[in-house]
């Protein structure tokens, strides 16, 4: 079990703070784990067959053993949303079947990992879950948001739009052919004034720190971002951003690419030159051979500077809009880490 324990201290050490020691609905103490299950085991059948009614494809169980396998590891390639509930629980009844609408409906874009809490305990009490339902996303091997009780459609899909997840596109519609982006210089423009005629509104602020960053006008970018609340820290928006402006100034007084090309050919094993070089290539548009950079840094080195290279990757991810792309690395990492 030592794999369990470490993998869930890691997504513990990011959780966010949510006080679930009450029920969301009434506001009474609860307690989670309950010895008198005999009368209320039809709950529990009416649960699995709501599940009956929509796609489980990307549904499962998951138990303490495989927690790390199922939930840390998948969230690697994609990401992971953790229902803790109860057969006893009503509100958790009205949250399942929206859950499972929804990731049928998103078809891939997330996985729904249940986790029972009267029959898996370790998991819920090392993740201080007091309360059911509490849904947790881990992405990239992280806890990184979460919400208690029984949220109504709309507040969960703003949930997962504000971490980068939509719903997938549909091919009767001719959705599946992409949008063409506005250049850069175009979209900065909209944007700015859009944002004189709603100068409080911080997605467009956050919108545009991202349209300068893709003109490389990184100082004005990070004012906007230092300025945003609190509440938008783990929009994916906002981390994109972040990791974008992280490479930027990794890269402040670094010789040239051709420079650190050839440091790296000269020694291979100097992982703070090949770093450098990797960050460069992203930032040049060479997303794949920065990917590789990194990759091997993993592979060879998985703890340099405490965990550079994993770390590296995931901001790389971000980055990249490429999502074929991003999804072949994420297995890839995955492979060397579990």
């Amino acid at each position: 079990m030592h794999g369990f324990y470490s993998g869930v201290c890691a997504v513990i050490s990011c959780a966010p703070k949510l006080d679930c020691r009450v029920c969301p609905s009434s506001g009474e103490p609860l307690t989670l784990y309950r010895s008198d299950m005999s009368p209320l085991i039809h709950h529990h059948q009416l649960i699995e067959e709501s599940l009956g009614m929509s796609d489980k494809s990307h549904v499962f169980d998951v138990t303490d053993a495989d927690f790390e396998t199922a939930v840390l590891k998948k969230s690697l390639e994609t990401p992971v949303l953790v229902d803790f509930w109860a057969p006893w629980c009503a509100p958790c009844r009205s949250l399942i079947p929206i859950l499972e609408k929804l990731v049928a409906e998103y078809r891939g874009g997330f996985e729904l990992a249940k986790i029972n809490v009267d029959q898996e305990q370790q998991v819920a009490a090392a993740l201080q879950v007091r309360s059911v339902p509490m849904v947790y996303l881990v992405k990239d091997g992280q806890l990184v948001d979460g919400f208690p009780g029984a949220k109504p459609e709309s507040q969960v899909r703003e949930f997962l739009t504000k971490h980068g997840i939509l719903p997938a596109r549909s091919a009767a519609f001719g959705e599946d052919t992409p949008a063409i982006p506005l250049d850069p210089e175009a979209e900065v423009a909209r944007l700015r004034q859009a944002l004189a005629a709603e100068p409080e509104n911080n997605d467009l602020k956050l919108d545009l720190a991202l349209a300068l960053l893709k003109t490389n006008v990184a100082d004005e970018a990070a004012g906007l971002i230092d300025a945003l609340p609190a509440k938008l820290a783990t929009d994916d928006r906002m981390l994109r951003a972040k990791a974008w402006l992280r490479f930027i100034e990794v890269l402040n007084g670094v010789p040239s690419l051709d420079v650190l090309q050839a440091a790296c050919a000269a020694d291979a094993s100097d992982f703070d030159q090949r770093h450098l070089l990797g960050v460069h290539l992203l930032l040049d548009g060479q997303c794949e051979v920065a990917l590789e950079h990194f990759l091997e840094m993993l592979r060879q080195n998985r703890d340099f500077k405490d965990g550079l290279p994993r770390k590296a990757l995931i901001d790389a991810f971000y980055l990249i809009e490429d999502k074929e792309l991003v999804g072949r690395y994420r297995r890839k990492m995955s492979a060397l880490l579990f």
